[in-house]
């Protein structure tokens, strides 16, 4: 069995919340993680966005700088970056390293997960770069999730909506205390968070003795989208970034208070080409006459919908989804933006049957039609685009990747 086989193997534990495993995997690799500067992110929508542009203006800022991120859309090694993607080798040499003390603690009894190990890889990894810095996006909710092992400069929570409602809660309320759980004692939080969520992050913050740093949205104005990024001024300032979106403009703004609250000497023009350099893919991605999303919640899918109507008119839309998320918000909000519905099953065990999705989406929208497979999906809306209009994947990280490899395979060369 190779090194990478070994780690796909670990699936088979499926998920697992809770944090005395990766505390001992991580002090039996030499706890790598006290020795990088860390910032942690939580949220619902937009933290993978965050992450991606404070590692940007950390990087723009000659800072060595890591970020971790899931899940993966072609390659596990998508997740771990130090200035660019870990290498093949990088893999199997933090593999290596790791292996022989999860082998010895599954003997014991304590199995360790997929994402458990590969959170101990991607902090040992940062140490053995050299890493200054490192943004550490949680996986699912964050008092409980793997990666809030870390004590970080500075806690992040981003916009909250339901979502995992089985695991975190089905209040906002209830999300956002698990949400809050990344908050340290005596370190700084930022949000941009309002109403029920901002209280319950304040309310952990003040028993924390952690400083909160609420984001004023009321001085962030002249918001512009198009299909290569987002501008806006915030506090007066004109910044911009290459992801396009409008909350992408929120966003930002949380970035600017987050690397303020660093204290690392990071100037305004540092801030600005760095949020400028920003590069994530997937949000709302073009390639050639197909849009790219990974968007799979209730409050993104509205900005979804919004946000390309405004750039692009009506498009043919192709959706499938997973069976833990919001079908009939996210099925009501994308088919606003839809001339025609196209619904098919994502390569994953946690897919919705086609045509239960079909079925939710015809309360909505009077011309849906059912395929097997991304790839056939690909091939009807290829065909029935009309000449400079656009089609646009999106239900989940499945549904992307999939329609990604159609298009390489279909356009080989080109």
């Amino acid at each position: 069995m190779t090194e990478m086989e070994w780690l796909d193997s670990l699936g088979a534990m499926g998920m697992k919340l809770g944090l005395e495993n990766i505390t001992e995997l991580l002090s039996l690799i030499g706890n790598p993680q006290n020795d990088v500067k860390m910032i942690h992110v939580a949220g619902t929508d937009g933290k993978g966005s965050t992450s991606a542009m404070i590692h940007s203006v950390l990087k723009a800022a000659g800072k060595k700088t890591g970020l971790y991120t899931s899940p993966h859309v072609n390659v596990v090694n998508e997740r771990i970056v130090v200035d660019s993607m870990i290498s093949d080798d990088g893999m199997k040499s933090a593999i290596r390293a790791i292996k022989p003390k999860v082998e010895w603690m599954c003997q014991n009894g304590r199995p360790c997960t997929y994402f458990e190990v590969l959170t101990a890889m991607a902090f040992l990894h940062f140490r053995n770069a050299g890493a200054e810095f490192a943004v550490i996006e949680t996986g699912l909710g964050g008092r409980f999730d793997a990666t809030n092992v870390i004590i970080p400069e500075v806690s992040v929570i981003t916009h909250i909506s339901l979502e995992h409602t089985a695991i975190l809660g089905n209040t906002i309320e209830k999300i956002a205390f698990e949400k809050a759980g990344i908050i340290k004692d005596g370190k700084t939080v930022v949000t941009a968070n309002v109403g029920n969520a901002l209280k319950a992050i304040s309310d952990v913050s003040s028993k924390k003795n952690s400083k909160l740093i609420r984001v004023d949205t009321s001085k962030i104005s002249d918001i512009r989208i198009t299909e290569n990024g987002t501008s806006m001024r915030y506090s007066g300032k004109p910044y911009g970034s290459g992801i396009p979106g409008r909350y992408q403009a929120e966003n930002m703004a949380v970035v600017i208070e987050t690397v303020n609250a660093l204290d690392a000497g990071i100037s305004d023009e540092m801030m600005g080409k760095g949020l400028r350099e920003t590069s994530w893919g997937y949000r709302m991605e073009r390639k050639g006459n197909v849009i790219l999303d990974v968007t799979h919640t209730a409050a993104g899918s509205e900005g979804l919908a919004k946000d390309v109507l405004e750039i692009y008119g009506k498009v043919v839309l192709v959706f499938g989804i997973l069976d833990d998320k919001d079908l009939t918000t996210i099925s009501s909000n994308l088919s606003k933006v839809a001339s025609k519905v196209i619904i098919t099953r994502p390569d994953s065990d946690r897919a919705v049957d086609p045509g239960n999705v079909a079925e939710e989406m015809r309360k909505h929208h009077s011309d849906v039609s059912v395929t097997k497979d991304v790839n056939e999906a690909m091939e009807l809306a290829s065909n029935v685009c009309e000449k400079g209009k656009m089609i646009l994947v999106t239900g989940s990280f499945f549904m992307v990747g999939d329609a990604e490899k159609w298009l390489k395979k279909t356009y080989a060369g080109s």
